[in-house]
């Protein structure tokens, strides 16, 4: 089986969590691959804020729902 390649952002690397979280959703990863790095980096920045990990789910479950419907940071 191949890895899929997702793009990260400018500064931050693609966290595991969020990479599996796009392996069900399709069309919030396609929204992802069109958005500019700057925007990819700044929805990991978002979501690798928290403290909580139950914080950081909510952020990556909000995250794949704000992305497959089209809206960008």
């Amino acid at each position: 089986m191949t890895k899929l390649e997702i793009a990260g952002g400018t500064v931050h690397r693609l966290p595991a969590d969020l990479r599996k979280a796009f392996g069900s959703k399709p069309k919030a990863l396609s929204a992802w691959e069109k958005i500019t790095p700057l925007a990819r980096n700044e929805w990991i920045c978002w979501i690798e804020s928290v403290k909580r990990q139950e914080t950081r789910d909510r952020h990556i479950e909000r995250a794949m729902d704000e992305l497959a419907k089209g809206i960008e940071f």
